[in-house]
């Protein structure tokens, strides 16, 4: 054998997890002499990025241990994570140290789109473990606002054996920092005829319980309502940005043959935001469905005291932000200047303060102003808690998002029965590359405020159960055989 040879396999082993670690009563192997420095449990969605994802898959399979990676097509991320660590607390427990030691230093990899990541996030989120692995995300999706908001990129990435252990190499070195979670809750009148939902389960996102409704002993249900919970980790849009979003995703599931690389994705899109009329929303969006006129929109800046909101009456698409990355990458509040900081109460967009930054636009136009130098959305409010209170035939629908998914939102036709209530949750850990976008509110290095734009806490409810606390994931959350996991990327 060659010292080359040596010294790959030498390198190699930083990596790698040994199969009793994964597989329960399993044949112990020799237990190597040390514990390697970056033990990696690697995510995969196959159906990601065309044929990349599976690419992707194999790649890592030979590279490493094939029982650490996993194809979540296959095996869900909690049934794999749950085994695990019920495998390491046992090992533990006799007296095992090369698994305690692994258990502090395990890392996660998960490669596919938003939805494939925020998986992951929810299911670790939701297995509350005493020592969280943090996670790295591989952007193979068409959005990627995760793996750029950490410095992991936006397109899709390589997938031979040096690309591979280069971005292993990047999860070695790599920093952690924390991330805030949101909890949203949707409440609405339920059908006074027939047993159908107000909204078909496939046409909801995963994160908002679409195929696991919230028991009776729920405290936040209403009699007579329908009640829905999740969670998210980048952003929630409501508007005209969501409705284009809703035509593409419709549009893949219709034809999922001509959606097979990134860049089709993306020209599909832009084709998407012309022929939705988003570019001449006066001319051809209803001034009904302007926020302002859809609905009252209320936040909360410190526990307790809740405060309406101005909307302009101009504006057609609100976000709600927890990460600087929207849209493949863009920005939309920037980094307000020390006036701003002053006069408005606003901060730069740190992604482990508790405060979500809610924008507005008003057409595709405004949202180009992102690709300017120091370029941002109408700034409206930042907030640790938000609701919106939809008005009654102001429109019989709207469209909304969380992390890429959209869906058909049915309105109030006789009477405001559809809430939407967005609150911090809790926090995961990431990790992110040294000179990332995202900033932490903890971290010394970061200015609170730059002067560089010259343009216009978690206060959780002790009160509540273990089970408002739930993302909507682990042995809660499970998708459907019938789902296509494609929709994910």
């Amino acid at each position: 054998m060659t010292s080359l040879n040596l010294n790959y396999e030498k390198y190699i082993k930083q990596f790698y997890i040994p199969s009793y670690i994964l597989v329960p009563d399993s044949d112990k192997e020799c237990s190597p002499d040390i514990v390697p420095e970056c033990p990696l449990l690697v995510f995969i969605n196959s159906r990601s990025g065309g044929q990349l994802g599976g690419d992707l898959l194999i790649t890592y399979r030979s590279i490493l241990n094939k029982a650490q990676v996993f194809d979540v097509g296959e095996e869900s991320p909690d049934s794999v994570l749950h085994r695990v660590f019920l495998n390491l607390e046992k090992l533990k427990n006799n007296g095992d140290e090369f698994a305690r030691e692994l258990e502090k230093k395990l890392k996660i990899i998960v490669a596919g789109g938003d939805g494939t990541a925020g998986w992951l996030l929810g299911v670790v989120s939701d297995l509350k473990l005493s020592q969280p692995p943090p996670i790295a995300t591989v952007p193979l999706g068409t959005g990627n606002n995760l793996p750029f908001a950490f410095g992991w990129g936006k397109k899709n990435p390589g997938t031979d054996c040096n690309s591979v252990l280069l971005f292993m190499e990047q999860v070695r070195k790599a920093k952690e920092m924390k991330i805030d979670s949101w909890h949203i809750l949707m409440r609405m009148r339920a059908p006074k005829e027939g047993s159908c939902d107000p909204i078909a389960p496939l046409e909801l996102p995963h994160s908002l319980h679409a195929f696991n409704r919230c028991s009776s002993t729920d405290d936040l249900n209403v009699e007579g309502c329908d009640t829905f919970r999740g969670g998210f980790w980048n952003y929630f849009s409501m508007g005209m940005d969501a409705q284009v979003s809703y035509a593409f995703h419709t549009e893949r599931k219709l034809h999922p043959e001509k959606f097979k690389n990134q860049l089709i994705n993306q020209s599909t899109y832009a084709k998407l935001v012309s022929s939705q009329g988003w570019f001449l929303a006066s001319l051809f969006h209803p001034s009904s469905r302007n926020i302002a006129q859809l609905c009252k929109v209320k936040i909360m800046k410190r526990h307790g005291d809740w405060q309406e909101l101005r909307i302009p009456n101009s504006i057609r698409s609100i976000v709600c932000l927890n990460l600087p990355s929207f849209s493949g990458g863009l920005n939309p509040w920037g980094t307000p200047n020390i006036n701003k900081r002053r006069d408005r109460d606003l901060t730069a967009p740190f992604v482990d303060d508790g405060l979500l930054e809610i924008v507005g636009f008003r057409d595709a136009w405004h949202g180009l102003v992102l690709l300017a130098p120091n370029g941002h959305g109408t700034r409206l409010a930042q907030a640790h808690r938000i609701r919106f209170e939809f008005r009654k035939g102001a429109a019989s629908e709207t469209y909304m998002r969380i992390d890429g998914e959209p869906w058909k939102q049915p309105l109030p036709v006789n009477d405001e029965t559809v809430v939407v209530e967005i609150s911090h949750l809790r926090q995961v850990k990431m990790l992110a590359v040294h000179d990332c976008r995202s900033k932490s509110v903890l971290d010394p290095s970061t200015p609170t405020t730059q002067d560089t734009d010259e343009r216009d806490s978690d206060n959780e409810d002790n009160s509540v159960g273990d089970e408002w606390r739930k993302f909507g994931a682990a042995d809660t959350f499970k998708i459907p055989d019938e789902v296509d996991i494609s929709s994910l990327s």
